[in-house]
């Protein structure tokens, strides 16, 4: 995951948390600050524990029938 990514994702997470806080009852001018605490949290969490989000990829008819034989 290149540097990009990483921003791509805090900013997910931050979107995530900010969405629990409304639905919470946070006041407005919290909202940003606390949203990109909790972004920055699990990001930590997700590098502590290695594993991203899983993706799926089709595989191919090329792959599949190398996987018949």
């Amino acid at each position: 995951m290149n540097e990009e990514d990483r921003s791509n994702l805090r900013d997910l997470h931050a979107g995530f948390a900010m969405l629990g806080l409304i639905m919470k009852g946070e006041e407005p001018y919290n909202i940003p600050m606390k949203a990109y605490l909790y972004a920055d949290e699990m990001q930590e969490a997700r590098n502590q524990h290695g594993a991203g989000i899983v993706s799926i990829k089709r595989q191919t008819k090329k792959e599949k029938a190398h996987e018949e034989n």
